[in-house]
């Protein structure tokens, strides 16, 4: 069986694009920091425990090695929002040729889905994106963010990102097969 699937590119082409979203109420405790230490078991532990429900399966199959040689790279960044000093969710940006940044990864665990988390941590690692030269001197400034989503991520993906400023500048359709959600691990 086929499963029809739509993904939407979109990018920034300027910092000032960045529309900023409202900070998680004070009393859930939420804060953003950078995995600065290149963590493979962390790294798939957030890649599978936010993609496990939505079909995340490209890094399913990733050695440590693998994990290891892509998270080493310069330009490459993990930043974390915690709940009460609980992983909620996570961005990972990617920095490529000629000043672009790729958010190749955005989203949150399901228990904190709908918890004001998640446009808040889209805008703070937007923001990264941006002033990623500043932390990473031999790589050129950032002149567009690009990112992209498709029809089997969650329901209101596509319009937080445009709520954070990004516009769609190309959407493709493809036929899938349908395959099972992964879980966060084999099993769940």
């Amino acid at each position: 069986m086929t499963l029809t699937v739509t993904t939407w590119y979109l990018e920034q082409t300027s910092p000032d694009d960045l529309v900023p979203a409202a900070a998680p109420p004070a009393e859930q405790r939420v804060r953003i920091a950078r995995a600065e230490v290149a963590s493979p078991e962390f790294s798939r532990f957030l890649y599978t425990s936010v993609g496990g429900d939505i079909t995340w399966t490209d890094r399913l199959g990733w050695s440590y090695g693998q994990w290891e040689e892509f998270l080493g790279r310069p330009g490459v960044e993990t930043w974390v929002a915690y709940e009460r000093d609980t992983p909620a969710g996570f961005v990972e940006l990617d920095a490529q040729a000629e000043g672009a940044v790729e958010i190749s990864y955005f989203g949150l665990l399901p228990a904190f889905r709908g918890r004001r988390i998640g446009g808040h941590l889209l805008a703070y690692g937007t923001a990264r994106a941006w002033d990623l030269d500043g932390r990473w001197p031999e790589r050129e400034k950032t002149r567009r963010v690009w990112v992209h989503t498709c029809s089997k991520d969650g329901r209101y993906a596509l319009d937080n990102y445009r709520r954070r400023g990004f516009r769609v500048y190309a959407t493709e359709e493809t036929e899938e097969a349908e395959v099972p959600t992964p879980g966060p691990w084999p099993g769940a």
